[in-house]
């Protein structure tokens, strides 16, 4: 096949995307069909020319029902599960100045274990095991928290014998039914926000509730309630480590209600899981770089006080329970030569402490 020719349907661009690994794919007007391999974006063959309007609409209309057709002429742009033949996909639509845009997340519907994924067990399970408090995993877009969600709710699915409930937006991998039994609903398909799902799902009788996004007061608010009146609740923020998730948790709430909120949390936080995903220095893919914070009676001392900037020290002194910040995390891989120099100084929360430690 000539680069040149553009292809007749989205799905023979997201073959090639899983056939070499890749998370994304991108199929952009005014500029050639690109994937996003090992965290990096590029095009997907060096000649070939941009995509031309009309060849957009065409691999847009190639792969969109009537109904997504119509509510992106409606809205300007859709974000949905796409299923096809070779498997799911978070597709994403737009339409902008020069044509459509259109981009995909490539949804491994094989969903990989704790131990795959490379977290501690010894300290991860006891998480999954309480029967009320809230569990956040949290990272940048991107740094595999779906990946690491699906795999606690399968450990729970297969560990307890409970009713497990997942709203999600969109629904990305698939639950059989283990021991316990599993209802998946997605927002905009079966319901129309979380804060709504999740107002429902409390007269449903479940013990554990995955919330695939905490954006706003009224899901935060609700998710903190739930997880108070004796369920687990699994959520994901896009924040970068502990501290920064507790500030944007606590930021949402009007000011007057902070004391009693930083109480509430501090009472049913169970844990925090902050991750990033970095290149390895031979190039061969991502390795995880994990922070884990484990609520104890300290951490919740500084929560209640409002001081979440005395947790780094706080996690320090914690290992004995598994607590480890994400800047220790990073020396530890970059000490077994996993990932480079430049990666570790970058992704550091105190840089000037970490360039000490790299000169030293």
């Amino acid at each position: 096949m000539s680069t040149h020719q553009v292809l007749d349907h989205v799905d023979q661009y997201l073959q090639l995307g899983r056939d070499y690994e890749c998370s994304d794919v991108h199929l952009p007007t005014a500029f050639p069909p690109a994937w996003r391999r090992f965290g990096t974006l590029a095009p997907i063959w060096n000649d070939h020319p941009p995509l031309m309007p009309e060849d957009t609409e065409r691999l847009a209309r190639s792969f969109l029902g009537g109904t997504e057709w119509e509510r992106l002429q409606q809205n300007g742009d859709i974000d949905f599960a796409y299923s096809a033949a070779n498997g799911r996909y978070r597709a994403s639509v737009v339409k902008q100045r020069l044509g459509y845009d259109m981009a995909f997340r490539i949804i491994n519907t094989q969903i990989r274990s704790l131990e795959d994924i490379g977290l501690p067990l010894e300290h991860i399970l006891p998480l999954t095991r309480y029967q009320n408090g809230l569990v956040l995993v949290t990272g940048s877009v991107g740094s595999g928290k779906s990946t690491t969600l699906a795999a606690l709710v399968d450990f729970i699915n297969k560990d307890r014998e409970d009713h497990i409930l997942t709203l999600e937006d969109p629904i990305e991998y698939v639950f059989e039914s283990k021991g316990c039994h599993v209802n998946q609903r997605e927002v905009h398909t079966h319901t129309e926000s979380f804060a709504k799902a999740l107002r429902g799902a409390l007269r449903e009788d479940p013990d554990v509730i995955m919330v695939g996004e905490m954006r706003d007061l009224e899901t935060i608010q609700l998710a903190l309630t739930a997880a108070e009146t004796g369920h687990l609740v699994l959520g994901t923020l896009h924040t970068g480590n502990a501290p920064r998730t507790l500030d944007r948790v606590l930021d949402v709430f009007p000011t007057d209600q902070r004391d009693q909120i930083r109480v509430m949390v501090s009472e049913s936080l169970r844990g925090i899981l902050s991750q990033q995903l970095v290149p390895r220095a031979d190039g061969s893919g991502r390795v995880l770089a994990l922070e884990l914070l484990v609520n104890t009676a300290a951490v919740a001392h500084c929560i209640r006080e409002g001081k979440t900037f005395m947790l780094p020290g706080v996690m320090q002194t914690g290992k004995n329970v598994g607590m480890i910040t994400m800047d220790e995390s990073l020396r530890r891989l970059y000490v077994e030569g996993t990932i480079s120099r430049d990666e570790v100084l970058f992704r550091a929360d105190d840089k000037v402490q970490m360039m000490d430690f790299l000169h030293s």
